[in-house]
C-alpha cells in the first residue's frame, strides 16, 4: 500500500505531460495547457482576484452544510426512532429530492434574492438528504440484542438512543456527512450559476462569457482543491471521533 502515493504522483505527472503536449496542438480557447492554467491561477491568487470569490463560496458551503446537515441529522433521528414519522414523511422527502436542484434554483433566487441566502438554502437542500438517509439507516439497523440488553438494564428510550443507537451509527452517519460535504460545493456553485456576482461559480460564468478558458480551468482547480479539503476535514474529524469507540470495542 505504501508505493501507491508514488504511483499516483507518477500517473499525475504523465497525465500533465500528455495534456501539455496535446494542448500545444490546439488553441488556448479549446484546451489550455497546464502551464498556462497554472500561470493564470497564480496571477489570480497573487493579485487577490480569487480571494473574495473563494471566501464567498466557502461561506455558502459552510453555512449550507451546517444547516442542511443539522436538519438532516435531526429529522433522521426522529424518523429512525418513530416509525409513524418515517412512513408519513418519507414520500414527501423523496419527492423533494426527485426534483432537480438546478430547476429549483431560479425559484429560490426569486423568493430569497440574489444574495447569499438563496445559495445557502440551495446548498442546505442538497446536503439534507444524504445525511438524513444515512442517519435513518443507522438508527433503524441498530443492534437489536444490545437494545434488549439496555431495556433489561432499565434504560429509557432516550438513553438507548443517546448511548447506543447514535454512537453505534456514527460510522454510517459520517459516511452520509462526507457525501453531503462534497455535494455542498455543488449546491453553492449551482446557485452562483443561476444568479450571483460573487463566488467561484460566478467566475466560471464570467469566464465563459469572456471566452477565457484558462480562467475557467483555474477556477475548476480551485473548486477541486476546496472540495478535497472539505472531504479531508470531515475524514479527520471522523477518525478522531471514532477512535475512542474502536478502543472500547
Amino acid at each position: 500500500m505504501k508505493p501507491m502515493p508514488l504511483f499516483s504522483f507518477i500517473l499525475l505527472a504523465i497525465l500533465l505531460i500528455v495534456w501539455e503536449l496535446a494542448a500545444g496542438t490546439m488553441s488556448e480557447l479549446v484546451l489550455p495547457g497546464p502551464s498556462v492554467i497554472w500561470s493564470t491561477l497564480w496571477d489570480g491568487i497573487a493579485s487577490g482576484y480569487f480571494t473574495p470569490h473563494i471566501i464567498r463560496t466557502a461561506s455558502e458551503v459552510a453555512l449550507g452544510l451546517l444547516l442542511g446537515g443539522l436538519l438532516g441529522f435531526i429529522f433522521g433521528v426522529l424518523m429512525g426512532e418513530v416509525s409513524f414519522l418515517r412512513k408519513l414523511l418519507s414520500p414527501y422527502i423523496i419527492a423533494s429530492q426527485a426534483v432537480p436542484k438546478l430547476a429549483l434554483a431560479p425559484l429560490f433566487i426569486l423568493w430569497f434574492g440574489f444574495g447569499m441566502t438563496s445559495k445557502v438554502i440551495i446548498t442546505a437542500l442538497v446536503c439534507f438528504f444524504p445525511l438524513l438517509e444515512s442517519t435513518v439507516t443507522a438508527i433503524v439497523t441498530s443492534d437489536k440484542q444490545k437494545q434488549e440488553l439496555f431495556h433489561m438494564l432499565g434504560a429509557t428510550r432516550l438513553q438507548t438512543l443517546l448511548h447506543l443507537k447514535i454512537p453505534a451509527g456514527m460510522p454510517a452517519i459520517f459516511s452520509g456527512l462526507r457525501v453531503s460535504a462534497v455535494l455542498a460545493l455543488v449546491g453553492a456553485v449551482v446557485g452562483e450559476f443561476i444568479g450571483g456576482s460573487e463566488g467561484l461559480g460566478a467566475v466560471i460564468i464570467a469566464s465563459q462569457g469572456m471566452m477565457d478558458t484558462p480562467l475557467m480551468f483555474s477556477t475548476l482547480i480551485l473548486l477541486t482543491i476546496m472540495g478535497m479539503i472539505i472531504y479531508l476535514m470531515i475524514t479527520m474529524v471522523e477518525k478522531k471521533w471514532l477512535r475512542p469507540l474502536k478502543k472500547e470495542k
